[in-house]
């Protein structure tokens, strides 16, 4: 008579479109970590100024938009000193942005380690968003520097109720860029010629959003033009963040559940698009 034999791990062929497999995310987490590691410190190896960098980008982001859009094209700013206003809405569209373009390519950027080894693929895209998010926070510290400075030099201010989101936010945002990378980088597998446009797509898409203009001047001036802007999910979220650490912005309950609504249904179709090419990566690319 056979023997039976118990197996610790069965690996399956078959998965639902829905499942997230985060048992497995779970048992492979100190894969995840290694990642974050190889993502943190490939990016700034062999450079002069390594993670200074996370300082560097923001300032002279914020610097060319004080002088282009605030004092050439003299947008209002509702009141806030420039850098801050700006330095606002840089902070929470870099993180963003990041995620997506990042996630948008690691199927394609990765497809050597798919072919040879098993592991949850899911692995990939939630190194990037945790990676990035230790940007974030370097480039969030940036920003409670520049509050604590224009404070002392007189500017008005204030923290409000909705700080306390905080958490809350920056999850909206990593959802969001993660299910948008997903859904992208499913489609460049067969398509390579989307790759080339994402990061020119996120350039445009930034101009919709609040990051240089506060969503009351559009209103104002644009009313015909406003629903453009609030169709855009980031727009909510940053608004958001300047109406809880500034006390300035259009903040709006319905708007941040309408962010949330559209951001967790792009993050679902990103799962389910990539759960439905995952067994045909390697293949295609």
């Amino acid at each position: 008579m056979k023997k039976e034999e118990n197996w610790d791990l069965i690996i399956e062929g078959k998965t639902s479109l829905f499942s997230l497999n985060f048992k497995d995310v779970w048992r492979y987490r100190d894969l995840l970590i290694m990642f974050v590691k190889r993502d943190f410190i490939s990016f700034y190896k062999q450079t002069i100024l390594g993670p200074l960098w996370f300082f560097i980008q923001p300032i002279f982001t914020t610097i060319v938009f004080s002088f282009v859009f605030g004092n050439l094209a003299g947008i209002s700013t509702d009141g806030l000193p420039k850098p801050l206003f700006y330095l606002a809405g840089i902070t929470c569209w870099n993180y963003f942005s990041d995620c997506l373009i990042k996630t948008s390519t690691v199927f394609k950027d990765n497809a050597n380690i798919f072919g040879k080894v098993y592991f949850p693929r899911l692995i990939m895209p939630l190194s990037i968003v945790t990676s990035n998010l230790i940007r974030f926070g370097v480039q969030f510290l940036l920003f409670v520097l520049y509050m604590i400075y224009f404070y002392i030099n007189g500017a008005i201010f204030n923290l409000t109720y909705v700080v306390l989101l905080f958490p809350l936010l920056i999850l909206l945002m990593a959802l969001l860029g993660l299910g948008l990378g997903l859904i992208i980088s499913a489609m460049t597998t067969k398509y390579r010629d989307l790759s080339f446009l994402v990061s020119f797509g996120v350039q445009l898409l930034m101009y919709g959003t609040t990051v240089i203009y506060p969503l009351s001047e559009v209103v104002i001036k644009y009313p015909d033009y406003a629903y453009l802007v609030e169709l855009n999910p980031m727009t909510f979220v940053i608004e958001a963040f300047r109406y809880g650490f500034l006390g300035n912005g259009d903040f709006s309950w319905n708007g941040l559940i309408y962010s949330g609504l559209v951001t967790l249904v792009v993050f679902f179709l990103g799962v389910i698009i990539f759960n439905k090419t995952e067994k045909n990566f390697v293949d295609t690319i």
